[in-house]
């Protein structure tokens, strides 16, 4: 017994920034980003918030999967940007799809949390402590940027993908998670000062600070390292695998990643150029997409994998 997938869906706000409309007023051009990055636009929340965004999502993934959603027994909510402190994003989705039993807590794993969680889920199902679990990765970075620097506003935009996953005699077949606290700082994003009676902190920088080379640096060389972990942990040869569905972060990443695999690049799907990275929502919006328009086959081979800040990674080979 394992752990299948059996109902994707995902959400994006309307609103379109495109890369001519950010060179409005930052100092760069459509020809500048597409050559470094791949992305053309990204979808910018404009009033929903990360928890709407996540329970659309959600409904349509419990809607693919055909099920109640009162048959969840667990919900797991990937993300960095929530919309408040507490309650948590997981009950506030458990609220608005109709479920009043579900376990429910959010997961932090930055870019990495869909495959964070996804793999979490499997763990719950293998112990028999969950028959059906929904996982959704939701975001809203457009808040977490500084729209004045060029460096990291052009990569991020906002959106919700989520997974019904349940047991069954296939599916989930290896999974892999790590993390290198020593790195932290190379992408960070700081909280809110603490303020009572006892205690005054400084303002903080309210926006996300990232190395991008370093960044790159590890992408591209931990993220092959990883799948090959993943697949030799299977017994499965990389040419078995039909989508090497990676987090989309950076075209020229996802290049590299299928150059030292040696596995050709039209078994990457990108969607980037129309999403940016949209951190934890990025995996399973892209998975939506693809088992939406007939890509994804059952008995395929597919790998996920994410890395972001932590640093961060996880990947998950399964049949599909």
């Amino acid at each position: 017994m394992t752990t299948r997938i059996i109902g994707t869906g995902h959400f994006v706000p309307e609103h379109i920034v495109t890369n001519d409309d950010l060179a409005q007023f930052l100092d760069t051009s459509d020809e500048w980003i597409k050559e470094r990055t791949g992305i053309r636009r990204r979808h910018i929340d404009t009033g929903m918030g990360t928890t709407a965004m996540a329970a659309e999502a959600s409904k349509r993934a419990i809607e693919n999967a055909g099920i109640s959603p009162k048959e969840i027994d667990l919900i797991i909510a990937a993300t960095s940007t929530a919309d408040e402190i507490f309650p948590n994003t997981a009950a506030m989705v458990q609220r608005e799809i109709g479920n009043d039993r579900a376990a429910c807590y959010d997961l932090n794993a930055a870019c990495t949390g869909f495959i964070y969680g996804l793999n979490t889920a499997h763990a719950f199902i293998s112990s028999h402590m969950a028959k059906t679990v929904l996982v959704v990765g939701s975001e809203t970075m457009s808040r977490t940027v500084d729209w004045e620097d060029r460096s990291t506003c052009i990569l991020f935009g906002d959106g919700a993908g989520a997974a019904v996953v349940a047991a069954d005699d296939a599916g989930i077949e290896a999974v892999i998670m790590g993390s290198d606290g020593r790195k932290g700082e190379i992408i960070a994003c700081d909280g809110r000062p603490a303020q009572s009676r006892w205690m005054s902190q400084a303002p903080r920088n309210p926006y996300m600070v990232m190395n991008g080379q370093e960044v790159f640096k590890f992408a591209v060389k931990k993220v092959p390292e990883t799948i090959a972990q993943l697949l030799s942990q299977a017994g499965v040869g990389a040419e078995e695998v039909r989508h090497y569905i990676l987090h989309q972060a950076n075209e020229r990443i996802i290049a590299s990643v299928a150059k030292r695999l040696h596995v050709p690049m039209e078994r990457f799907p990108i969607n980037l150029d129309e999403y940016g990275n949209t951190s934890a929502a990025s995996v399973p919006i892209l998975l939506d997409e693809l088992n939406r328009n007939g890509a994804l086959k059952r008995g395929d081979r597919v790998v996920l994998a994410g890395f972001g800040a932590g640093l961060t990674w996880g990947a998950t080979l399964m049949t599909w």
